[in-house]
């Protein structure tokens, strides 16, 4: 099933070149979890601060047992610091 993932901010170096406005197309199996895919770009989980599926945020705890769906987003960013 295809997905859509995106990389904010420092993370965006962990996309491939072929990546497009911080977002390229995976096709992943079935069953694949946020977590799964935070894994697979090698993201440490605490670096993946801010998880958003379709726009809602994934808490910590549950990164790991909610199954993403065809044609889902899944966007990513590093903490944020600023004055």
């Amino acid at each position: 099933m295809k997905i859509t993932f995106k990389l904010f901010a420092s993370l965006g170096e962990k996309l491939p070149p072929a990546a497009q406005n911080h977002a390229v197309e995976l096709e992943v199996p079935k069953a694949t979890t946020p977590e799964k895919i935070i894994d697979q770009f090698a993201i440490a989980h605490d670096r993946a601060h801010l998880v958003l599926v379709n726009g809602v945020f994934i808490e910590p705890e549950k990164r790991n047992q909610m199954v993403l769906k065809e044609g889902d987003t899944l966007a990513i960013w590093p903490p944020v610091a600023g004055g």
